[in-house]
């Protein structure tokens, strides 16, 4: 008898739409830090503000196409996980870049040192999701 692998349940899920602005990057973070603070969530918030802030930075500056939005959605798992998705419409998958005399670029490096895990994938039909895992 085989032992099947099932997926964690969610304890809460939570997703909003914002318009392609930098406004966006502000408003995220300060209803990412309200949303946990209500789940009374057990990790680093401020780590999770920040990772969401970033992701969210990044689909304004390069997922911009008129007349759409990016999504963030957050899901705390029954383990207590963590996991923020940020989708945006664009279909080119992000880069990492360990550039230290860059001035900017380096958001995703800073998401993969904060979270877990970090992959994106592209969405059916339209964009892509960046997404990240941060323990409780």
């Amino acid at each position: 008898m085989s032992s099947l692998h099932l997926p964690a349940l969610l304890a809460h899920d939570w997703s909003v739409g914002y318009p392609m602005t930098a406004r966006s990057v502000g408003l995220a973070r300060r209803q990412v830090r309200r949303r946990l603070t209500m789940w009374a969530w057990a990790g680093d918030a401020e780590d999770a503000v920040l990772v969401t802030s970033e992701l969210v930075g990044n689909a304004v500056r390069y997922g911009r196409v008129p007349g759409h939005e990016l999504w963030l959605r957050l899901r705390e798992l029954e383990d207590r996980v963590l996991v923020v998705d940020v989708s945006d419409p664009v279909r080119v998958l992000p880069e990492v870049r360990d550039d230290p005399e860059g001035e900017s670029g380096r958001g995703l490096l800073v998401v993969t040192g904060l979270a877990t895990k970090v992959e994106w994938f592209l969405r059916e039909g339209v964009g892509k999701t960046v997404r990240a895992w941060l323990a409780p």
